[in-house]
């Protein structure tokens, strides 16, 4: 048997809205505050996310357009994070162990805890959690495919039919357990979930459409955090989340600043940490097979516009040199780079335009640059839309470098800005050509993880339909397969794991529905004197973005309020 009892180590997807027509605790309206940020009172942390635009009221943890609430009110078995290779941290559950073939996992649950509406947590909600992945599988991305069975209150079995330690990242710290007393009368695809019932740390208290406010559980299985309030605010973008970081009016944020390089110097009293993690990429609507529609359905488009991008000089002008470089497989630089395939001849993305290589690749496609220097195909000139969210400075910034770079290449390109719910409903349903955003590493830090989110056929969708995370719309029965191998081999089988990401890798690098940029630099800046525990280099225990869930939860829970 393999036996896993973790050490508590520091203190530690589109959906249609519409209320339900419920009387449960899951609908209704909480009074709130008219919305503006302040950040006087000592045990309340004010946090902008990034969100630009109205709060669209959902804490739904299933839902694509979820604002909230992932760790913070729901929980998952154990914390996992993708940012080191600790030990799992216990918070549901306190033991899990495998057996030998993997086929089999057994669930200890934690005894004492319940629901903030005073119901008792047990094996019934942990085995209605799983079923309900079954039963919907637009809302299964971890690919989850057992069994669950109740042992007794506290002991839960997981059967699978083939090995699935892959899983277990997933499994133990992606699945939010939700209360089968309120969510066995909902539809968890469609209905949001307006006022949440959990068993976390927080509770929601105050909502409005500029800010909510999430408020210590005095009931919580691991004792009321000491941050007693955690305000979620609504800004402009990220130039207005600058300036409120300069008059003190919020404790966190992830996201650009001026000179983001000294924040300690220019922002008495904050500090800041930067993170490479999420990869950037121009995400394409790449599948004309599931319905996408213009030119960045064609590979040697997609590829063109990889190898006319000056990279050093985005990196320069939008990122503050706190991008760095990138594997066009995906596989993150440099923890995962022994995984990159021994098949892929540029192991890392180009710095510099390669013209030469751009004219080639259009050329033989059948495109012909004109007169104007764009090239063009059956009268159709190469030009192409990028959607951004309103605000994102740093990624507008970045599409507009872009534009200049791709239009001496021959390739118009032009930025589209709308509100974070019109840009997730985009990308989700399909009806756009270019994106940029970033893929995340997923449960844990292994390539498995972001391949079988972002390239799994599983985790797509026609156009029309929410895809669940795969927006690019790839699909390739090789890659599907690899990685239903990969879900059966033991982590420990190096070799055997290698041979299905050498396939992986050689079809998203032929494909590319993914473009690579660059590996952002996460920065996050915080307000230092009035919280003590903030994650550090020596001490990574979460990784440390505002949007970042569940890892921010963790985070909520270690901060001390100084006072100050």
């Amino acid at each position: 048997m393999l036996l896993h009892s973790p050490r508590v180590h520091r203190a530690s997807a589109t959906i249609a809205a519409g209320a339900l027509a419920l009387g449960l605790a899951l609908t209704g309206c909480a009074s709130g505050s008219d919305g503006q940020g302040s950040s006087t009172a000592s045990d309340t942390l004010v946090a902008f996310t990034g969100q630009a635009g109205d709060y669209q009221r959902n804490f739904n943890p299933y839902s694509p357009t979820n604002i909230g609430g992932l760790g913070t009110i729901f929980e998952s078995l154990f914390f996992v994070t993708n940012v080191n290779s600790n030990d799992y941290v216990p918070l549901l559950a306190t033991e899990y162990t495998w057996n030998e073939d993997g086929t089999q996992l057994d669930l200890t649950l934690r005894e004492g805890v319940t629901w903030s509406d005073g119901e008792e947590f047990n094996a019934d909600d942990v085995v209605f959690t799983f079923g309900m992945l079954l039963d919907n599988p637009s809302l299964n991305t971890g690919g989850f495919d057992g069994t669950a069975t109740k042992v007794d209150d506290l002991h839960v079995r997981l059967d699978f039919p083939a090995p699935a330690f892959v899983s277990g990242p997933e499994i133990l710290g992606r699945t939010f357990i939700v209360p089968e007393h309120l969510w066995k009368g909902i539809d968890p695809v469609t209905d949001v979930v307006a006022d949440p019932v959990g068993t976390g740390p927080y509770v929601l208290t105050n909502f409005k459409p500029q800010a909510f406010t999430i408020t210590a559980n005095e009931d919580y299985w691991g004792g009321a955090p000491e941050v007693q309030n955690v305000r979620y605010l609504s800004l402009s973008g990220n130039t207005a989340g600058a300036d409120a970081l300069a008059a003190g009016k919020i404790d966190w944020q992830t996201g650009p600043v001026p000179d983001i390089q000294n924040v300690a110097k220019n922002y008495p009293g904050y500090d800041s940490i930067t993170i490479g993690v999420n990869q950037m990429a121009l995400l394409t609507c790449s599948s004309a097979e599931l319905g996408c529609t213009g030119p960045q359905t064609e590979p040697a488009v997609r590829q063109a516009i990889y190898y006319a991008l000056d990279r050093s000089q985005i990196n320069s002008l939008a990122f503050e040199n706190t991008a760095s470089d990138m594997s066009p497989t995906f596989a993150l630089l440099p923890s995962q780079e022994d995984l990159i395939s021994d098949g892929i001849q540029e192991r890392t993305v180009p710095e510099a335009p390669e013209p030469d290589r751009v004219d080639e690749l259009l050329t033989s496609a059948g495109y012909e640059k004109g007169e104007d220097g764009i090239y063009a195909k059956d009268g159709e000139s190469l030009s192409l839309t990028i959607e951004v969210v309103t605000g994102w400075t740093d990624y507008i910034t970045a599409i507009d470098t872009m534009g200049q770079q791709l239009k001496s290449a021959g390739i118009e390109v032009t930025a589209a800005q709308s509100s974070w719910n019109e840009w997730t409903d985009k990308k989700s349903k399909g009806n756009f050509e270019l994106a940029i955003d970033s893929l995340g590493q997923g449960a844990a830090s292994d390539p498995y993880y972001l391949y079988n989110n972002y390239f799994s056929t599983a985790n797509t969708a026609p156009v029309g339909e929410a895809a669940p995370i795969n927006v690019a719309r790839f699909s390739d029965p090789a890659v599907d397969e690899a990685l239903s191998v990969l879900k059966k081999t033991n982590p420990d089988d190096v070799e055997a794991r290698q041979e299905q990401f050498d396939i992986i890798q050689a079809a998203i690098v032929e494909d590319m529905p993914y473009i690579p940029v660059l590996t952002g630099g996460t920065t996050s800046e915080f307000h230092a004197d009035k919280f003590t525990g903030w994650p550090t280099a020596d001490d990574l225990y979460a990784f440390p973005a505002i949007w970042a869930s569940p890892d921010n939860a963790q985070i909520f829970k270690a901060l001390k309020p100084t006072g100050e």
